[in-house]
């Protein structure tokens, strides 16, 4: 696990200083804004942009956490019984069992299945959202 350790720690810092700096650019955007409306802004210039319907507002972030991990899981049990019905005596696999190459196998079907399975559970969540938003 050495080896992933420095660019974790890279990518945590990069991001960290990268919404940092968003963070300040936005607040200064939103002040000019606010500036420039002035004493002309009223609540009707908002029109009906302000949706209080609760379907309109809702988020869908559960529905989406839902259908990715249903997908992963499903990633995962697909990737498994491809193991346990291609590879013999996969399933009481000891440590020493297989080589590197039979086990970087391994690891490439275990992760184009979860990909594969994470990425049809978004695509599922986003045709549920599209369809409830167009009701």
């Amino acid at each position: 696990m050495d080896f992933i350790m420095v660019p974790v720690v890279c990518g945590i810092f990069v991001l960290g200083f990268y919404k940092l700096f968003e963070l300040f650019v936005c607040k200064k955007e939103r002040l000019l804004i606010i500036e420039k409306m002035g004493e002309k802004f009223t609540p009707e210039m908002l029109g009906n942009k302000i949706n209080l319907s609760s379907v309109g507002n809702a988020s869908f972030s559960a529905l989406k956490f839902g259908c990715l991990f249903v997908g992963l899981g499903l990633g995962l049990l697909v990737a498994y019984l491809i193991c346990t019905t291609t590879l013999e005596g996969y399933a009481e696999m000891s440590s020493n069992r297989f080589n590197g190459n039979l086990r970087e196998t391994i690891s490439v079907i275990y992760g184009a299945c979860v990909l594969l399975f994470g990425g049809a559970g978004l695509l599922t969540s986003f045709l549920i959202e599209l369809k409830i938003s167009k009701k």
